[in-house]
């Protein structure tokens, strides 16, 4: 899992070298970019320590799927909140 662990460090580096980059040449930065991208990072870190944890491999993978279709299902559902029906 070292592999996983510098995937994260090294993106999380990247981020807040491109934040600082954007800054610097006073460039926008949208919030939806830099949502997705705090996820991917979040998503990695968290990959990083389910999978360090001391239990059976196919729990591991059972539990990420279902989490991961959970989370799917409440971002659809709030989006759809948010947005106005357009029909």
């Amino acid at each position: 899992m070292i592999g996983m662990g510098a995937v994260a460090i090294l993106g999380s580096l990247a981020f807040i070298g491109w934040i600082i980059w954007r800054a610097a040449r006073r460039k926008p930065i949208k919030a939806h970019v830099v949502s997705y991208i705090l996820a991917c990072v979040s998503g990695v870190l968290t990959l990083t320590f389910f999978l360090t944890m001391d239990i059976p491999e196919i729990v591991k993978i059972l539990v990420s799927i279902m989490l991961g279709g959970v989370l799917i299902f409440i971002a659809a559902w709030f989006q759809r909140r948010i947005k106005p029906d357009q029909s």
